[in-house]
């Protein structure tokens, strides 16, 4: 009886359920998408009341929030991030710099797609991406922890040499950590 397949499904449902009520998002703000964050969590369109809240640290987010372009010296700060960051964790890609590189895509030191490093749960395209989107963006990635279909994390451990030779072909210097996970 404790571990028939019925009584797995409902902890799974009952998880997930409170994992899409309690996100905590760690915003990373690297270009100018950060300055729709701020509207975005403050009275007017009150992400809170969907269960959307900032965190401190990458130790209390499940949500990494990157916003704008990454260059090659912040995407390794982004993955050690990432990496620091607790299971269930996610990645929301904001604009289209973290898409095509957006306005940057010709610049040599712009990351032009974010999935090829990190695994990204959901984009929210746009340049910038209004609050209204962002809103849609956090309910699409609700959405996908209800079903159980946000598997960004697990995808990250289960391809880490694939997503390794991807992060070094771009810094090829930094030693990596090895993580036991």
């Amino acid at each position: 009886m404790i571990n028939d397949k019925n009584s797995q499904k409902i902890v799974d449902f009952i998880q997930n359920w409170a994992r899409k009520h309690s996100i905590w998002v760690l915003a990373y703000g690297t270009g100018c998408g950060a300055i729709e964050i701020p509207p975005t969590m403050t009275s007017r369109y009150d992400a809170e009341r969907l269960g959307v809240r900032g965190a401190a640290t990458p130790r209390q987010a499940d949500v990494l929030l990157i916003t704008g372009y990454l260059t090659v010296k912040t995407l390794k700060r982004v993955i050690r991030v990432y990496e620091q960051m607790q299971d269930p964790k996610y990645v929301i890609g904001f604009g289209s710099c973290t898409i095509n590189g957006g306005m940057y895509y010709d610049s040599y030191n712009t990351i032009k797609v974010l999935d090829k490093y990190l695994p990204v749960d959901v984009y929210i395209n746009g340049c910038m991406p209004r609050p209204e989107a962002v809103l849609s963006g956090f309910a699409q990635l609700q959405k996908r922890i209800a079903e159980g279909r946000a598997n960004g994390a697990k995808q990250y451990k289960e391809n880490l040499e694939w997503y390794r030779a991807n992060q070094k072909k771009i810094i090829p210097n930094w030693v990596m950590p090895e993580y036991n996970w």
